[in-house]
């Protein structure tokens, strides 16, 4: 396993991150327990989750993930042996049952969601804190067209003091952000560098061969600014392993599960994915491995975020680190790119 600094900080990061979205929906905690032990096992030291969690949120189900997570320290006894990165959520629609549905990034939430989630983790300390999506409202979750709206929100200065105070009291170790523009990753680095505040060390954004966006405006301010990007859904929701060509449905697959995660599905993503899983098959490789080593070899990249709902797929995409693209190959995967780019952004 590689391990690559997060941001300006001390922190070594393993160049693979384990995603924890399923767990308590889609997997037991028993089947967590599992899927951190094999991913420890294979070098991983770096492990992602949100209060939000498990995905698809529901009221029922709210902060079990970071439960699941705390059960794991506790039983293991080896919190210290992780970087450990969880997130605060924004306003947004059905997810009122997070604190009454008041998410401004404001003291209040963040402290009460801070303090929650370190709770249900069971330790004294989060080694990244991240937003998980911008308060205001700004293109992201798929939107790539800037829409303007007059709006009142939380000062980015004032949500950065609070998270400053949060790291000055040893709540959390670093700061990143999560579903951010340029201009907002920008903004939040130079009042950072103008006001002696903690700086943002990371930026937590979709990249996948279907949604290559982040190259646009984003790469150059994760390289410049040494405020890399972790990458989630690398396989755009299980699309680009291959297991949903032709119509393919299979069960308890979370396309399958949940007909809302339509974000890889439209017709131009499918042509798309079908050309990638076909070049590298053409080539005798996994696809998903293909998709994911794409991913964590780009320059931008600090972690890769993989998620996987049974210990065979996590062993698969663990493995996708070994792997280096050859020129054929790359060459094959800009090509699809030119001709069909970002089809499922």
């Amino acid at each position: 396993m590689e391990y690559r600094q997060l941001g300006r900080t001390d922190l070594e990061a393993s160049a693979l991150c384990l995603g924890t979205m399923t767990w308590g929906e889609q997997n037991s905690r028993e089947e967590a327990f599992a899927q951190i032990d094999m991913a420890r096992a294979a070098g991983v030291n770096f492990i992602d989750t949100a209060e939000m969690y498990p995905v698809p949120p529901r009221a029922e189900t709210y902060s079990r993930t970071e439960q699941i997570i705390g059960d794991y320290f506790q039983a293991r006894g080896n919190r210290a042996d992780w970087i450990l990165a969880s997130k605060v959520a924004g306003p947004g629609n059905g997810i009122a049952h997070i604190r009454g549905g008041q998410l401004r990034h404001d003291r209040r939430n963040i402290i009460s969601a801070l303090d929650a989630s370190l709770q249900r983790l069971r330790t004294d300390w989060i080694d990244l804190y991240q937003l998980h999506w911008p308060e205001r409202s700004t293109n992201f979750f798929g939107q790539l067209g800037y829409r303007h709206v007059e709006e009142s929100f939380t000062p980015l200065t004032e949500t950065l003091q609070v998270l400053a105070e949060q790291v000055q009291a040893g709540k959390i170790r670093h700061i990143g952000l999560s579903n951010e523009t340029p201009w907002g990753a920008m903004k939040f680095l130079q009042l950072a560098d103008e006001l002696g505040l903690p700086r943002m060390v990371s930026i937590q954004n979709p990249y996948n061969l279907l949604n290559r966006s982040f190259e646009v405006g984003l790469a150059e301010v994760a390289i410049r600014e040494q405020c890399g990007l972790l990458a989630y859904s690398p396989l755009a929701f299980g699309m680009l392993s291959g297991k949903y060509e032709n119509g393919a449905r299979p069960a308890n697959a979370r396309i399958t599960l949940f007909s809302r995660f339509s974000r890889y599905t439209n017709p131009q993503a499918q042509a798309a994915c079908s050309r990638y899983v076909a070049l590298a098959r053409e080539h005798g490789l996994d696809p998903a491995q293909m998709a994911l080593a794409f991913v964590t070899a780009q320059p931008f990249v600090t972690s890769n975020i993989l998620g996987a709902t049974s210990l065979e797929q996590l062993e698969s995409n663990l493995v996708s680190f070994e792997l280096r693209l050859s020129e054929e190959v790359l060459a094959g995967i800009e090509a699809i790119h030119r001709e069909q780019p970002n089809p499922a952004p």
